[in-house]
């Protein structure tokens, strides 16, 4: 395999699937028997300096890397086995989908190792991952290879064969933006309709006779319980959409033996969940932008100041519609968040109040980490004769920074 030819940087290894107690140097002692390192670094959460699970380990020379990835790919540290691959940090590159097949309906003994191990006959592999929660196994992975042409031999030779007794599908890896297209078009010409909050009453024939005039159903199904009582809800498949439509456009809402029934397109899991995933994003991002400017992460806040006495230090500057210390076990964590009702009155804020002392209890220096570059954002040390606390801060808007796992080239979510 040949780093260089996918411009992946030239000795640099991501190293996944960390324990949480991994360290930098057990890393390095690790990996230093494939050759020289440069460095090594276990990416971490800003705040709380908890691993995010991965790494990045780089060596001198190429022939090194590759020496440690193709003889220590799921060697087990602590306890769990590391997946290694070239470092990617392009996420058009690793998203483009050149080379990525999706497998799926695996067995549950099926691991990250296995199906490498099973795959790698097939091409140069650059990655590969099976989808788990706290249960283990989903049952789908992901394979990244070297090229497209090995990816199209795996789909074509791999598609429909056995995997410890399980007929498995492989296909090509399709983005979210593909998954929720299809589903869209799909969901524009749907048949199959939902009808809820009917009476016990309620059978197969009764449902037929009132759906029936819209046009030709394939099947009409009450849902029943052990007793055979109806449960309130049931589906009607028609065979075209238009009538699909018009019943859902002139039954929804009406009334059936004093209740008001609810008539709607049916909808897969996957399909409810991509809806709901929809708006709570549309909600975040439109919270993302309310906020925009008018939020302020303060840090190094001395362990007195409370929620009231932050408010009471920023009230000056303005309207504040939220000030909040951060508390955990009934401690405070050094930092939190002031809102006010402007961006005027923000800026405002961290003009005077940065670097403003505001208690005198002796703190350590704080580092100044990837929150705030060198010359990048504004900070100002402590104060070295008497260790006074000052204020640190950054106009954001108030969402929890999240770290992407350079390995997640796939959106995993949502899949059928």
């Amino acid at each position: 395999m040949n780093p260089s030819a996918h411009s992946y940087p030239m000795a640099s290894l991501y190293v996944g699937d960390l324990h949480p107690d991994v360290t930098e140097a057990m890393l390095y002692e690790k990996f230093s028997p494939a050759g020289p390192i440069l460095s090594v670094r276990v990416c971490r959460d800003m705040i709380t300096r908890r691993s995010l699970g991965y790494a990045y380990v780089n060596f001198q020379q190429p022939v090194d890397a590759e020496r440690a990835l193709d003889t220590m790919n799921f060697h087990v540290i602590k306890g769990k086995p590391v997946r290694i691959m070239w470092s990617q940090r392009d996420p058009s590159l690793r998203k483009s989908g050149v080379g990525n097949i999706f497998i799926k309906n695996l067995d549950k003994s099926i691991d990250n190792k296995a199906l490498y191990d099973t795959f790698s006959a097939l091409g140069n592999i650059l990655s590969c991952k099976v989808a788990c929660d706290e249960n283990g196994s989903k049952g789908y992975g992901f394979v990244h290879f070297e090229t497209q042409e090995a990816a199209e031999k795996a789909i074509e030779k791999m598609n429909g064969m056995l995997l410890n007794d399980r007929k498995v599908f492989v296909g090509r890896f399709k983005s979210r933006k593909e998954r929720e297209a299809e589903l869209g078009a799909r969901a524009k010409e749907f048949t199959n309709v939902y009808i809820k909050n009917f009476g016990e009453d309620m059978d197969d024939e009764h449902l037929k006779d009132l759906f029936g005039k819209f046009g030709p159903a394939l099947s009409v199904k009450v849902m029943t319980d052990e007793s055979g009582k109806s449960k309130g809800f049931g589906f009607v498949s028609f065979e075209r959409h238009e009538d699909a439509q018009k019943a859902v456009d002139e039954m929804n809402g009406k009334e059936l033996n004093g209740k008001q029934i609810y008539v709607g397109q049916a909808q897969k899991k996957v399909e409810r969940q991509m809806e709901l995933k929809r708006k709570f994003e549309q909600m975040k991002q439109d919270r993302i932008t309310r906020y925009q400017g008018v939020n302020l992460y303060v840090k190094n806040l001395d362990d007195g100041i409370d929620d009231e006495r932050l408010r009471k230090e920023f009230s000056l500057f303005g309207t504040i519609t939220s000030a909040k210390v951060i508390m955990e076990g009934g401690r405070s964590k050094g930092f939190g968040f002031v809102c006010f009702s402007s961006p005027e009155e923000a800026t405002k804020a961290v003009t005077e109040m940065n670097g403003r002392i505001v208690a005198t209890n002796p703190l350590l220096k704080p580092a100044v980490d990837e929150m705030f570059p060198e010359g990048t954002g504004p900070y100002v040390d402590l104060d070295e004769a008497g260790g006074s606390t000052r204020f640190l801060m950054d106009l954001t808007a108030n969402e929890k920074a999240v770290h992407a796992d350079f390995c997640n080239e796939f959106d995993d979510d949502d899949i059928e």
